[in-house]
């Protein structure tokens, strides 16, 4: 065996020893999925998401993620989130979440202009019944004085859903 394989050899170890630890940190991730709004979130576009059926007898954290840029032009934003459950009854909740510093910078993880923000959207919650749910989010930014919504919302460029192990 020459030089050149042998350090070949290590190289795809060591490479292959990384990705299992960056995967095996992420133990407690139950469901996580992005949907890309294309640099702007459309008012009318809801981002739907269907979940695995899970154990009605353990409690998980659910978050909103939101990858976003520096086009991202306020300080919060507001969403709505409609979860059916398996007998068709929806729970809807509105929610409003900071988005940048009070110097405008904003918030969340990432070393470039594109951020990540992981947004609580219910702790310890157990899905009371067997069977798989749907989930939808919808932007509901409005400019201060005004009724109408903001038709395209820019900066937003993925919105995600996570599930986490609670224990």
């Amino acid at each position: 065996m020459n030089k050149k394989s042998i350090f070949f050899d290590a190289k795809n170890l060591l490479f292959l020893m990384m990705v299992f630890v960056l995967f095996s940190c992420d133990e407690k991730r139950v469901f996580d999925e992005y949907q890309s709004v294309n640099n702007a979130w459309e008012k009318s576009k809801k981002i739907n998401f269907e979940l695995p059926a899970l154990d009605v007898n353990k409690p998980f954290n659910l978050f909103v993620n939101l990858r976003d840029n520096n086009s991202y032009p306020y300080n919060n934003i507001f969403l709505i989130v409609s979860m059916e459950q398996p007998n068709r009854k929806i729970l809807v909740d509105t929610l409003e979440y900071q988005m940048a510093n009070p110097d405008g910078t904003l918030m969340g993880q990432g070393f470039s202009d594109i951020k990540e923000s992981k947004l609580v959207y219910k702790e310890n919650f157990k899905f009371s019944q067997k069977g798989k749910y749907k989930l939808s989010i919808q932007q509901a930014v409005r400019q201060i004085g005004k009724t109408e919504g903001i038709v395209k919302l820019p900066g937003i460029t993925e919105v995600g859903f996570r599930i986490e192990s609670a224990n």
